[in-house]
């Protein structure tokens, strides 16, 4: 990915779309193979249902702001304790703008998403669109997205995944899944920063507005107004981020490399090795449903007692680990389940059972310090 990235900027560093002159050509052709091995790594029905966006975040704000004229006043938005707050507050701000109301589905107290209420809050609330992450990045919750698709699609509701933490570890098939939209950024995947995909179904992408207008979002301009490109290229304004593009694609070879049974049999027991050996550690409490549970992958969060969890990442850190403390960028979650802040390990392709062992390091360190 690295060295991808490097020679695109090296070689072939001439925006995309735009010149006649080979340069150009060249990048562009590369920038198109990108999106169409995107397109085949999560079973698209085409490269023209990928856009190239900056992150999962911005993917959402895009369907939001681009669905803006299909809600009515009083629609109800559905989302879930478990989401990150990028698939939160741009629902907050819609609702805000158009008048509409935001409910949220339940989850039990070891993390996991409450059908029972999902399907009672369908049934009631009737919703225009249900929000749904594919597996909570705080706590490492495997939700039933096909489940929640299905019923969904029952009441009428169309179904956006956030797939920013699931499609490293799980992987997707969006056509089986029949969602509306799934997100995800490139950084959680292997991939660049500053990049990402919003895949949408064919008639949902049409039916989308621009929100960001520009250089090769049109299809012509005059002083009288202006008329808009197909999709994807519509809501791609500006100079897109063809290299990172070009080496998320990279990083799809990469992960394309891999069986993905193998990929979560290795995560499943490398969380199900830290759950063991930090869990015996005193004062350490475990959250989420459990690696036993077969609902939690690749990640183990974890609070100490009497140690707070910034403090605790500054000790790790002084161990060689980066370690995550906070609230993840998930407050409602943490809040329900009544703590203000996790430590958290996340696992890749790249962990080993080794990488734990100065992890109970530094908890040792942190009780002594803070006994």
């Amino acid at each position: 990915m690295l060295d991808t990235l490097r020679d695109v900027l090296i070689n072939h560093n001439a925006n995309v779309h735009r010149g006649a002159y080979r340069l150009s050509a060249v990048a562009t052709d590369l920038y198109d193979e990108a999106r169409r091995k995107i397109s085949r790594f999560i079973n698209a029905p085409s490269e023209r249902t990928i856009v190239f966006v900056r992150g999962a975040t911005e993917a959402i704000n895009l369907v939001a702001y681009g669905n803006e004229h299909l809600f009515q006043q009083g629609d109800v938005i559905l989302l879930t304790l478990l989401e990150h707050h990028s698939n939160i507050v741009p629902w907050q701000l819609l609702a805000k703008r158009r008048g509409l109301k935001l409910a949220f589905v339940d989850i039990s107290a070891d993390g996991r998403l409450d059908m029972a209420d999902m399907r009672e809050k369908l049934s009631s609330l009737k919703p225009k669109l249900v929000g749904v992450t594919q597996l909570a990045n705080s706590l490492g919750t495997i939700t039933p997205i096909e489940e929640v698709v299905t019923l969904s699609h029952a009441v009428g509701a169309k179904v956006l995944v956030d797939g920013a933490q699931g499609i490293s570890h799980l992987g997707v098939d969006v056509q089986a899944l029949g969602c509306d939209f799934y997100v995800f950024s490139g950084h959680k995947m292997y991939g660049p920063t500053g990049i990402g995909v919003l895949y949408g179904r064919p008639e949902r992408l049409a039916e989308m507005q621009p929100f960001q207008g520009g250089g090769d979002m049109i299809s012509y301009v005059s002083v009288e107004g202006s008329g808009w490109a197909d999709v994807p290229q519509r809501f791609e304004a500006g100079t897109p981020a063809f290299p990172e593009a070009i080496a998320l694609g990279a990083a799809v070879d990469f992960l394309s490399r891999f069986s993905r049974q193998d990929l979560r049999e290795h995560e499943r027991e490398l969380l199900t090795y830290a759950s063991e050996v930090v869990g015996k550690e005193q004062g350490v409490t475990l959250h989420g449903p459990g690696a036993a549970s077969g609902a939690q992958t690749t990640v183990c969060s974890f609070s100490i007692e009497g140690v707070h969890p910034h403090d605790f990442a500054t000790i790790a850190d002084t161990h060689n680990v980066q370690i995550r403390a906070g609230n993840h960028c998930a407050m409602p979650t943490l809040r329900k389940l009544g703590v203000p802040a996790t430590v958290r390990m996340s696992f890749g392709v790249y962990s080993v059972p080794s990488d734990i062992a100065p992890v109970v390091e530094a908890i040792r360190e942190a009780r002594k310090m803070f006994a």
